[in-house]
């Protein structure tokens, strides 16, 4: 019961951010989800209704820079940001509004974001 309710409160935050966070197609959205053990980054342009660059940590690039044995959300967290970053740039993306779908900007959301900001973006 808890979980729904968390899970429904959760969605609740998110509405309340997409209400004010939209994508353009000169700034387009940085949206960002997570699991228990992945995090996902998606850019996209709500005009055009479709995605133009993403990652996660399901990526074979992230995986690679990953340590085989490293279970480090943090540094996970932040090579997607730098990922989703390079992704961007190579598609002529330089500015973004970030979405962070509902979830507190602290942990690994800070991190995809920081991850991101180093790798050139702005939001």
């Amino acid at each position: 019961m808890a979980q729904r309710n968390s899970q429904a409160a959760r969605c609740r935050r998110h509405l309340r951010v997409r209400r004010k966070v939209e994508g353009t197609p000169d700034r387009p959205r940085l949206c960002v989800t997570k699991t228990g053990r992945h995090i996902y980054a998606q850019i996209i342009d709500d005009w055009a209704g479709q995605s133009l660059a993403a990652a996660s940590t399901l990526d074979a690039e992230v995986r690679g820079q990953l340590a085989e044995n490293s279970s480090k959300c943090l540094e996970a967290a932040r090579l997607v940001g730098l990922a989703i970053g390079q992704r961007a740039q190579a598609e002529g993306i330089k500015q973004v509004v970030f979405d962070r779908g509902g979830w507190r900007y602290h942990g690994r959301i800070k991190a995809l974001a920081e991850g991101a900001r180093e790798s050139g973006l702005e939001f």
